[in-house]
């Protein structure tokens, strides 16, 4: 019986696939591709509205993920549907590390850097800017091979869907590294107003994690230095000595380890453990990025309008991600402050909520993330290397294999397009 995907990973959205393959090679994969009028991966399911939506589903699972180091150990090669978790699994037999981890171990490789997921920190690009080298399958079955530095790669490593299904990722790696977090609680909305820039420079990734309320909330600090000399307080809020959960009440067993104890990378910069829940599990996400100079603005600009969103909130978490030059890419040529918001599971409530938000965060040059919820149309155009992007899209897919009315509206501006 075939298993064919009916909810997201939160159950917060329903798809409307009416049927879902499974090929067992990257063959069947072209052949599938090749001969299907309309097509859409689906991986971890860890998006939040249609982008993966469709009328056939196409899943990599019975692919096996071959693994491999390459380029004297700069490199590893792995099947794209991957998990992260999966992936530093593999890493620590060989003592390397990818640069940074999303919160969730749990999601699959090809997805993040579709929708260029990232995790924290000044100095750390999101998820797609390891990628160095890309197999994906392009509209008429053809297995295409891409390299950084090659003319297409930096509008093809966030391609949000649209330009084919991706087989294997080729990743920057670096030799294995130790990380302790500790969590500081009760910062006032003066002071992380005031020290913004030096708050999300304390660690090599770092949270604000807020419910918007009266408190600003808690900094989660996550440092690679060799030292154990965690200060007792930061800016007025002071050092936990019991492990927190992001989620304020939520039992502290699925968080990942803080108290300032040193372990391996991909035991720490995740928020969540691979082995149990992550976050809620029952949840709608939004995520805005914009430049890190309006940070301070535009959390006065929210602090303005929370009695709009606050109570639908289970939590929201600030963080920072570097510029990159991946065409799609929120962060591209701009580094930035994400806004994120985990909300209740209350669809409607959550949309009126989001508009306000975005109104307010308009005059800040605000992007949402691509794979969840958000209100904005035509999002595309407010990218300069869309029209780039489009052509490439007509080379790879010009018959719109990939495409579905999401992609459509949200990214190329037409809710009619050849073949939906």
């Amino acid at each position: 019986m075939t298993l064919i995907p009916t909810t997201n990973w939160a159950a917060s959205f329903h798809y409307g696939f009416r049927d879902c393959l499974y090929p067992s090679s990257v063959d069947a994969v072209c052949d599938i591709v090749g001969r299907s009028a309309k097509i859409k991966a689906v991986g971890s399911g860890h998006s939040f509205n249609a982008i993966a939506d469709g009328e056939v589903a196409l899943s990599l699972a019975d692919l096996p993920i071959n693994p491999v180091i390459e380029g004297d150990g700069t490199r590893v090669c792995v099947g794209a549907h991957c998990t992260y978790g999966e992936l530093a699994l593999f890493l620590h037999r060989h003592h390397l590390a990818v640069h940074n981890l999303a919160s969730l171990p749990h999601i699959s490789i090809a997805g993040a850097i579709a929708t260029a997921t990232h995790g924290s920190g000044n100095r750390n690009g999101n998820l797609a800017t390891a990628i160095c080298g890309l197999e994906i399958v392009s509209g008429d079955g053809r297995l295409v091979k891409v390299t950084r530095g090659d003319a297409d790669f930096s509008g093809m490593v966030v391609h949000l869907g649209a330009l084919g299904i991706v087989t294997r990722v080729t990743l920057d790696v670096q030799p294995e590294f130790q990380v302790a977090q500790s969590v500081y609680d009760g910062l006032a909305w003066d002071k992380l107003l005031a020290n913004l820039d030096d708050i999300m420079a304390l660690g090599y990734s770092v949270s604000v994690f807020t419910k918007w309320g009266q408190v600003a909330g808690s900094v989660w600090v996550k440092r690679t230095a060799s030292d154990d000399d965690w200060p007792a307080a930061i800016h007025g809020a002071t050092r936990a000595t019991q492990n927190r959960h992001p989620i304020s009440g939520l039992d502290a067993q699925n968080a990942t380890q803080q108290l300032g104890q040193f372990g391996r990378w991909s035991d720490r910069l995740p928020h969540f453990k691979m082995g149990f829940t992550p976050s809620n599990g029952e949840e709608i996400q939004s995520e805005f990025h914009l430049p890190r100079k309006h940070g301070a603005a535009a959390i006065e600009a929210l602090l303005s309008i929370r009695d709009k969103f606050a109570h639908l909130l289970q939590v929201g978490e600030l963080r920072t991600v570097a510029a990159d030059e991946l065409w799609l890419s929120p962060q591209y040529r701009r580094d930035t402050l994400s806004f994120h918001f985990t909300w209740v599971r209350d669809q409607e409530a959550v949309n009126a909520a989001v508009e306000h938000i975005e109104q307010a965060l308009s005059p800040f040059a605000a992007l949402p993330h691509w794979g969840k919820v958000f209100a904005g149309r035509h999002i595309g155009a407010k990218y300069e290397k869309l029209a780039e992007f489009a052509r490439l899209r007509d080379r790879m897919d010009p018959e719109r294999t990939f495409s579905n009315a999401w992609l459509e509206d949200v990214i190329f501006g037409s809710s009619k397009t050849q073949a939906l």
